[in-house]
C-alpha cells in the first residue's frame, strides 16, 4: 500500500500455486474405500420416526430444488444447439411429415431436431424419455415460470409440476402468456394439495374454459398422431399401446368387456383380464377376411458352435474355422428338435447364424439349403473329409457402395436393432450404413457396416459434431458434441467391456 496523496493504492501480486497431491496412504489387508455415503453423515437409525417425516420432507424439497435445476440445464444446452444446420424442406436428408408430427417429435421452435438424441446421450436414457423431458422442461422454464418458481422454491413437487406442463405442453406453443399466467394462477394454489391426476383434470377445464376453439383445434391435431405401439415386458410379456380418440377407446374396450362377461357367464374359469385379451386376439386374429395374403415368417436361428464340440472331436472352436464336420453335426441337432427337421415356414425364409462359444460374435449366416450343400460337399480340396478346412466364414468385402447381399444377412443378425445407444427399432425398418463414409474412403465391408433407423441414420449424416466408430468385431461408439461417449455391442455378444478406456480417438 502506497499513499497518493489524496488517497491509497493498493498492489496486488499474483502468483500461481502448485498444489502437492494428497500422498496415497495404502490399506490395510482386507480394508476397501469407497465414497462417503448421505447414510454414514445422517444415520437414520438415531433418528426417532417424527424426525425420519421431517427428513423425508427436507429430501422432497431438496429433489424439488434439483429438478428445477435441471429444467434450467436442459434449457441451457438447448440454447446452445440452434436449428441452423438442420435439413430444410426440399434437401436431401430432412425428415418427412409423417415422423414429424408423431408424439413428443416436434422440436421446439430454434432448436436442432436432433437435440433429444444428444440429450439422450447425456442423460444415458431413451430418445422418447429425452424428448419428453427437453419438452416439459422448456414449458416450466419458458411459459410457466410461476410453476417453475414454485418447484425451485421445493413448494411444488416433481410430479406435479411435471405433470401441469405436460397437460399444458401442446397449448403452451401456441397460447399467450397471459393465458398461461391465468391458468397457473387458478390451479397453482391448489397444486400441492390434489393428486397429479386431479391436478391435470383442474389445468384442462381451465384450458377448455379460457380457450375453447384451441383446445378443439388441439384435439384435431392430436387425432393424427393414433398408433398401435408394442412394448417388450419381463417374463415373456409385452404391452399392446393404442393411442386413439377417447371414444373409439371407450367402444373398443366397452365391447371387448362385453364378450369377456358373457364368456365368464358361461362358466369359463379365466380371470377377466385374461378373456378380454382373448376376446382381443380372436377378433383380430381369426381368418374371416380371405383377400389378405398369408402370413409368414422370416427366421434366423443362433446355433452356438460351442455345442459342437463333444461330437466333432474338436478340442477347441473359439476363433477356428467352421468345417464339414461342424455343419453336418449341426444339421442332426437341427433335425432333431422336430419331426422332419427343422425348414422354412410356408412362404418365408430359415438362416442358421452360426456365433462363436467364447465371444459370442456372430461367425457366419447361411440359408438351411446352403448349409446342407456345404455338408454334404465338403472340402472340394479335400473329398475324403478329414481336413479341417473352412467353408463358412464373414461375408467378403465387396468393392462398391451397395453392400452385398450376404452382408446384409449378416449384420442384421448380428446388429438385430438400431445400433445407435438406446435405440430398439427393429433391423427390418433400418438401413445398412457405413460407419466411414464410403466417399471417405470406408471399405464396403462388415466390420464397417452396422444397422441405423432411418432417423439415427440422418443424424450421423447431417448433424454436426457427432463422432461414430466401429471395431472390427461390431463394437459402436457413439459420442455427442458435447464429449459424452456411449458405446453399444451386438446383442448376445460376450466382447470384454473396456468402458475405462479412453474415448475416441483414444
Amino acid at each position: 500500500m502506497f499513499d497518493l496523496g489524496s488517497g491509497y493504492g493498493v498492489a496486488v501480486s499474483i502468483a500461481p500455486v502448485v498444489r502437492a497431491p494428497w500422498p496415497e496412504q495404502p490399506l490395510a489387508a482386507g480394508v476397501t474405500s469407497r465414497s462417503g455415503r448421505l447414510g454414514d453423515v445422517l444415520p437414520v437409525a438415531a433418528r426417532t420416526d417424527a424426525e425420519i417425516a421431517a427428513e423425508l420432507q427436507r429430501v422432497q424439497r431438496a429433489k424439488s430444488a434439483l429438478a428445477a435445476y435441471e429444467a434450467e440445464l436442459v434449457v441451457g444446452l438447448a440454447a446452445l444447439r440452434p436449428d441452423g444446420a438442420d435439413r430444410e424442406i426440399g434437401e436431401p436428408g430432412v425428415a418427412g411429415e409423417a415422423w414429424a408430427s408423431g408424439p413428443g417429435r416436434q422440436p421446439v421452435a430454434g432448436v436442432s431436431e436432433f437435440f433429444a438424441d444428444e440429450l439422450a446421450m447425456v442423460l444415458n436414457c431413451s430418445r422418447t424419455a429425452a424428448s419428453v423431458q427437453g419438452d416439459l422442461s422448456w414449458v416450466l422454464v419458458e411459459r410457466l415460470p410461476a410453476t417453475w418458481a414454485a418447484l425451485a422454491d421445493g413448494a411444488l413437487d416433481r410430479p406435479r409440476a411435471f405433470g401441469l406442463a405436460a397437460e399444458l405442453s401442446d397449448a403452451a406453443r401456441e397460447l399467450e402468456p397471459a393465458v398461461l399466467q391465468q391458468i397457473e394462477a387458478a390451479v397453482l394454489p391448489r397444486a400441492g394439495s390434489v393428486s397429479v391426476s386431479r391436478l391435470r383434470a383442474l389445468a384442462r377445464a381451465e384450458l377448455q374454459r379460457l380457450d375453447a376453439t384451441a383446445a378443439d383445434r388441439r384435439r384435431k391435431q392430436a387425432q393424427k398422431s393414433a398408433d398401435v405401439t408394442v412394448t417388450p415386458m419381463r417374463d415373456g410379456m409385452a404391452e399392446l399401446r393404442i393411442f386413439l380418440p377417447q371414444p373409439m377407446a371407450a367402444a373398443l374396450h366397452g365391447t371387448l368387456d362385453g364378450y369377456a362377461r358373457m364368456a365368464k357367464a358361461d362358466g369359463d374359469p379365466r380371470p377377466l383380464g385374461q378373456l378380454r385379451v382373448g376376446v382381443l386376439t380372436d377378433l383380430v386374429l381369426r381368418p374371416w377376411d380371405e383377400s389378405r395374403p398369408p402370413v409368414t415368417a422370416h427366421l434366423t436361428v443362433s446355433a452356438d458352435l460351442g455345442a459342437l464340440r463333444a461330437s466333432c472331436g474338436s478340442a477347441d472352436i473359439d476363433g477356428q474355422p467352421i468345417t464339414a464336420a461342424h455343419l453336418r453335426e449341426l444339421l442332426e441337432q437341427l433335425d432333431a428338435l422336430c419331426p422332419g427337421g427343422l425348414q422354412a415356414p410356408a412362404g418365408g425364409t430359415l438362416h442358421l447364424a452360426l456365433t462363436d462359444p467364447v465371444s459370442g460374435a456372430l461367425r457366419a449366416v447361411v440359408p438351411r439349403a446352403e448349409l446342407e450343400r456345404l455338408a454334404r460337399r465338403g472340402c472340394p480340396h479335400h473329398p475324403e473329409g478329414t481336413c479341417g478346412c473352412p467353408l463358412l466364414d464373414r461375408p467378403a468385402d465387396v468393392d462398391r457402395y451397395r453392400p452385398s447381399p450376404a452382408q446384409r444377412r449378416y449384420t442384421r443378425a448380428r446388429d438385430r436393432t438400431c445400433r445407435h445407444p438406446g435405440c430398439r427399432n427393429s433391423v427390418a425398418r433400418a438401413d445398412l450404413d457405413h460407419v466411414v463414409p464410403h466417399a471417405e474412403g470406408g471399405a464396403t465391408s462388415c466390420s464397417n457396416l452396422c444397422c441405423l433407423c432411418r432417423r439415427h441414420h440422418r443424424l450421423k449424416t447431417h448433424a454436426p459434431g457427432w463422432r461414430f466408430t466401429m471395431t472390427a468385431d461390431g463394437v459402436l461408439t457413439v459420442t455427442t458434441p458435447s464429449g459424452v461417449t456411449r458405446t453399444t455391442r451386438p446383442p448376445g455378444s460376450r466382447i470384454p467391456d473396456r468402458s475405462d478406456d479412453d474415448p475416441p480417438p483414444f
